[in-house]
């Protein structure tokens, strides 16, 4: 696309008005520095400001009085988060979570992936768009959906089974299963859809050669299909482990953040920010959860590499 601007000089020729490209930079100052500036006041500031405050005492509902709110305490914040038996009870319940959830939905999205691949019906477009619709919708309004399906009075969900009058959201033994059954019935077509896409790339003639040298189904997956879909697997895995990692509207629209709410780091994180309002200690929390993204994320993105490779 070119963008031209009126010559302050000869612009006039035989009654002609003539038009020079604008330069680079004018396009820069134009479009993009106010674009940048945006997303730092947005974005950049708040990361900044977040971990600061993480290291001090700081409460967003008490007024700003600097060197009293906040007040640097160095890593107190974290030592504290660290050394509470609770906090590590809430992390190896975040990580069941995460195991649960990512792993169903790699499981079934991937074996739905290669039963459509497969098949061949008239209806296949149909339900495929019908199982990525669970995908399209609102957390929120998907956990409160849910919370109703899972009444232990009249939901249908214990009808279905056939299990009887079980509390799968008040029962804190049970809500964070159902959270994860949830999960998983939302977010299956996101793998589904990756490893389609994965199925669809893989060239044929790889099929024909392995029919030709009778190689059974088993090693025509394990040489072929799985070797071939492997890096969107990894990427499926990636985004989802990082989603399933903060998750916060799906249990808060199903279960809520009460007494008996799973102990998720997300939920806690909210309570102790917004509730109790100690800023500094959620800003402390959010960095950790941070950390732990990052470096979970890191392994994942270093065998996608090889994968690539």
């Amino acid at each position: 696309m070119s963008i031209f601007k009126k010559s302050k000089k000869n612009d006039t020729r035989n009654g002609q008005v003539y038009y020079r490209p604008m330069r680079d930079i004018t396009l820069l100052r134009l479009f993009i520095l106010p674009t940048i500036i945006l997303l730092i006041v947005i974005n950049v500031f708040p990361l900044f400001w977040s971990l600061f405050l993480s290291f001090s005492r700081y409460s967003a509902k008490m007024p700003n009085i600097w060197g009293t709110n906040p007040r640097m305490i160095g890593t107190i914040n974290y030592s504290r988060i660290l050394t509470d038996p609770d906090m590590w009870i809430r992390f190896i319940t975040t990580a069941k979570y995460v195991v649960l959830s990512v792993g169903g939905e790699m499981i079934l999205g991937f074996g739905l992936a290669l039963l459509i691949f497969r098949s061949d019906f008239k209806a296949k477009g149909l339900i495929t768009t019908l199982l990525v619709l669970p995908m399209t919708m609102s957390p929120v309004i998907v956990g409160l959906m849910w919370q109703l399906f899972y009444d232990p009075n009249w939901g249908t969900f214990n009808y279905l089974l056939g299990l009887g009058r079980i509390d799968w959201v008040s029962d804190p033994a049970r809500n964070l299963y159902s959270i994860v059954i949830v999960d998983i019935w939302m977010w299956t077509p996101f793998v589904m859809l990756l490893s389609i896409a994965g199925l669809s790339a893989i060239p044929k003639y790889l099929y024909e050669a392995a029919e030709i040298d009778r190689a059974s189904w088993w090693l025509k997956f394990r040489k072929i299909t799985l070797p071939m879909v492997y890096p969107l697997l990894l990427v499926a895995l990636i985004f989802r482990t990082i989603e399933a990692f903060k998750i916060f509207d799906l249990p808060m629209g199903i279960v809520g953040r009460g007494a008996v709410a799973p102990r998720l780091l997300s939920l806690h994180l909210y309570n102790v920010s917004f509730v109790t309002w100690k800023t500094s200690y959620g800003s402390a929390l959010g960095y950790i959860m941070l950390i732990i993204i990052i470096a979970t994320t890191s392994i994942f993105i270093k065998y996608l590499n090889k994968a690539k490779q």
